[in-house]
């Protein structure tokens, strides 16, 4: 059996437990490694310490970083889960947490960072469900039957019940008192991740109407998708449509990214490397937006700069680092490294400028291509051109800086050329530096593809 690419942690929604995943899994197959998180108070697990989304947020992180191997992860979650989500994708990206590897999230009817819509009427009816104790049958089959588009399928019908019967009525108060009203936005942010939110059009609170408004400020990146004539349970309503959601967005991610080795991973989420760098390996490694939109740059002058990019800067076969893109963004923030020639124009000026120096002469051949890279380096300019050749060669040293500096950053490109430096200024550990000093050796936390020169796609295929 192979290795499955990436592992999805599914969070289930209220009511629901582990086995809320099983239809899901089974329509994934090898391709994906589906690990259920149970969270407090569902499936019989014991209650939080208290209410808080944060409580909730605590345990799932447990799981997540003991079944986390270090490789690619993504997020699936559902209904109550999808707070809980936002929670748990805010603390991997700010590095709080020994986890990295997350590179997207699939909400399904997801429960926003902002207080939950959930009218009066409904909330008083399913807290009194549990002023005596646990969910009466009745009730349960009722919850069911309230939240699908048509009836489930006779073998999840009455596991389903059973499941809504065996949450604890601490937890089902908690969350509709508390959880559910939460408001989370201001630790959760912009949440800048791929992201896909299933709803289905048979609901109104999470349906599929209300989500964009729910969600757009939280992922910009979000693609919201709606199903006809489901209701809210989806993972069992429609575990086909939600295992093509999570494909489809895998299947993205993989193009637009650059996979950190599994090894490298778990350095990275380990206690030798800090949060502050943590945290930035985890954004650098977050997949460049397919539909990039450039912010200094025309359009025509990011498409040049992706060509460059990709004669300069050549990465191996499969997923790529949207170098121009990252360039742009850094432009647009203000980054570089501060320097400029007394009088020189800004770095989104010359940046412009440049570009549009060599958009008319730019050969359509990569040997044409790799010849005026070369000119313009000995500072001879273009043909025709307006700028003179050495200020043009000086703007293309710092071009070429720019676009190396943003490969050489990201943690699979660090992996790439052997570099673990990150992982040794950690304060809080025995020893944090390296206690091997030699030519061959490596420490036993180090990764043991160190020293190994990579293989290219190339070089693997003649092997």
């Amino acid at each position: 059996m192979t290795a499955a690419e990436c592992t999805v942690f599914f969070l289930p929604g209220l009511g629901l437990d582990a086995a809320a995943a099983q239809p899901l899994a089974h329509e994934l197959g090898d391709r994906f490694r589906v690990v259920p998180v149970t969270l407090p108070g569902q499936g019989g697990s014991a209650d939080a310490p208290d209410g808080s989304v944060s409580a909730q947020i605590d345990a799932a992180l447990a799981v997540i970083a003991d079944e986390a191997d270090g490789g690619p992860w993504l997020l699936c979650a559902h209904s109550m889960g999808g707070k809980i989500a936002a929670g748990i994708a805010s603390r991997v990206r700010d590095g709080d947490v020994p986890v990295f590897g997350l590179l997207g999230v699939v909400l399904l009817a997801p429960s926003p960072p902002t207080p939950e819509p959930m009218p009066d009427e409904k909330r008083s009816q399913m807290l009194a469900w549990v002023e005596d104790g646990p969910i009466a049958e009745a009730d349960a089959q009722t919850f069911v039957d309230d939240n699908v588009g048509a009836p489930l399928p006779a073998e999840l019908q009455q596991p389903t019940v059973a499941s809504v019967q065996a949450m604890s009525p601490v937890a089902w108060r908690r969350w509709l008192e508390q959880g559910s009203l939460e408001d989370t936005t201001s630790s959760v942010g912009v949440l800048d991740l791929p992201c896909t939110v299933l709803a289905g059009d048979q609901e109104d609170a999470l349906g599929a109407a209300v989500q964009p408004d729910l969600l757009s400020g939280v992922y910009p990146r979000a693609r919201f998708v709606p199903l006809a004539g489901a209701g809210h349970l989806l993972p069992l309503e429609r575990p086909i449509e939600v295992a093509h959601a999570i494909t489809e967005l895998w299947d993205e991610i993989i193009v637009h990214s650059a996979v950190v080795p599994a090894e490298w991973g778990r350095v990275i989420a380990s206690p030798r490397t800090t949060t502050r760098v943590r945290s930035a390996l985890a954004r650098r490694a977050l997949p460049d937006a397919a539909a990039y939109r450039s912010r200094v740059l025309e359009p025509e002058q990011l498409d040049l700069l992706r060509q460059i990019a990709a004669r300069l800067v050549p990465q191996p076969v499969g997923g790529a680092i949207d170098l121009a893109a990252r360039v742009d963004t850094d432009l647009a923030a203000g980054g570089g490294d501060g320097w400029r020639p007394m009088g020189a124009l800004t770095d989104d000026e010359a940046y412009r400028v440049g570009l549009d120096e060599l958009l008319p002469v730019w050969p359509t051949s990569p040997d044409g291509q790799d010849a005026m890279i070369r000119d313009v380096i000995d500072g001879k300019g273009v043909p025709g051109g307006t700028v003179a050749g050495d200020e043009l060669r000086r703007w293309f040293e710092d071009l070429r800086v720019d676009l190396v500096r943003e490969w050489l950053i990201h943690p699979a490109s660090l992996a790439r050329v052997g570099y673990d430096g990150f992982a040794t200024g950690a304060e809080d550990v025995d020893f944090a530096g390296y206690q091997q000093l030699a030519a061959d050796t490596r420490d036993e936390w180090e990764p043991s593809d160190l020293g190994v020169a990579p293989l290219d796609q190339t070089q693997k295929d003649t092997a």
